[in-house]
């Protein structure tokens, strides 16, 4: 069965978008560095990484604020995030609007969305996108490893990774990977 992974840029106070984020800003006041380890200060060894996520996914779940804030002008176009891997949205209500059908709009929570994503696919890697829906996931034992790509920047403020806990979750270090953007780390969650 698939496992399921956040795989998410941060900054190195914690943060994955900066203050102010919206569709019109959408990694928020000074946060758009976090990225830049996947395009134009990418080495051959964050290009490595990128692409075997892109090719361990074979599906996503998000919240709804990341699928609108993601939709941008010209909407998803017949693809989601991925292109065709498909895509869960957690969100309370079902927009009335079709969607490309790589969108699967999911109103009975993220333990649901997960669920479904597993199964859709297979023995691919259910990628987590999104802090809120890493959020809820987490503290409900539905995730099984976090990469983090720590990017040298201070934000500030904006939309941490990890919000209050409960209790500790103990991880395992598995990979640790640094390069001139970006420290690549890996955790395991030991349940």
């Amino acid at each position: 069965m698939a496992q399921v992974i956040c795989d998410m840029s941060v900054s190195l106070d914690g943060y994955v978008t900066g203050p102010n984020d919206s569709r019109e800003n959408p990694f928020g006041d000074g946060a758009w560095m976090l990225h830049k380890w996947m395009s134009d200060q990418a080495t051959d060894e964050d290009r490595a990484i990128l692409d075997q996520v892109i090719a361990d996914w074979g599906a996503v779940v998000m919240g709804r604020k990341s699928f609108e804030k993601n939709e941008g002008e010209g909407g998803w176009g017949d693809g989601g995030p991925m292109g065709d891997v498909p895509c869960f949205v957690v969100t309370h209500q079902a927009p009335t609007k079709p969607y490309p059908p790589v969108f699967t709009f999911v109103t009975d929570g993220v333990a649901s969305a997960i669920e479904q994503a597993k199964r859709a696919a297979g023995d691919k890697v259910v990628g987590l996108h999104g802090a809120t829906v890493m959020q809820q996931a987490l503290p409900l034992g539905l995730v099984d490893e976090i990469r983090v790509h720590v990017v040298p920047v201070l934000v500030g403020g904006g939309t941490p990774l990890f919000g209050a806990l409960a209790s500790p979750i103990p991880l395992e270090r598995t990979r640790v990977m640094a390069t001139p953007a970006a420290t690549h780390i890996s955790y395991r969650i030991v349940h």
